[in-house]
Parts: C-alpha cells; structure tokens; sequence
C-alpha cells in the first residue's frame, strides 16, 4: 500500500512539490549564506518524493543554539509560506473522498516545512 500510495502521490503532484523543493534549495545554495538553508530545501524535497510509510524524526541535537537560529530565520523567511502551500494543497484535496489520504500526507509534511533543521522524515 505504502508504494502504492508513494506512486500515485508522485504522479498527482508530489513530483512537482519535490522538484519545487530541490530547485528552490539549488538556488538557495548560490550563495554562501544559503547554502545551510538550501540543503535542508533539497531534504525536504527529496522527503516529499516519498512520504508514504514515513514519519518525522527529530536528529541527534536538534535542539541546539545553531539549528533553533536557523529554524526561527527558516520559519521568518520561507517555513510559512511552504507551511501554507502544504495547508491549501490538503484543503483541495480533502475535498473529495480519494484526495484525503494525500491530504494527510500534506499536513504530515508542514511541522517538516516550519522547522526543518534537526527533523528528518524516515
């Protein structure tokens, strides 16, 4: 069921989320500066190929100075924008019987979204 899942997930949108997320951390990683923010865009891309059979998991020290820093700057700067596209994809998609299960796999993705640094989705 999971790969089931995982597959039609990746034909009705979760390819273009994902490709959003890794070109979006590409750009992101130009620059110096970027480059932590855009590594975590690149994670969660690869993270929205696949988010059947998978759950948020916090990393060794994820709650250090460094990573709250960077979690607050993410959340100021792009965790609530990418917060709310995963919250108005679920309420598309909620609207119809079929489109609820990809509709929690949304909302499963937005605590991933707001602060990604010391998460990880195994």
């Amino acid at each position: 069921m999971t790969f089931l899942g995982n597959v039609i997930w990746l034909v009705f949108g979760g390819l273009i989320a994902g490709l959003g997320y890794i070109i979006g951390g590409l750009v992101m990683c130009l620059t110096i500066v970027g480059i932590p923010f855009g590594l975590q865009n690149i994670k969660l891309g690869i993270a929205t190929f696949a988010p059947f059979g998978k759950e948020i998991v916090e990393t060794d020290n994820s709650n250090s100075a460094l990573r709250v820093i960077f979690n607050v700057l993410w959340l100021v700067l792009f965790g609530w924008g990418i917060a709310l596209a995963h919250l108005a994809s679920a309420a598309l998609l909620a609207i119809t019987i079929v489109g609820i299960p990809f509709a929690l796999q949304h909302i499963k993705l937005i605590p991933l979204a707001l602060f990604p640094f010391g998460r990880d989705l195994r």
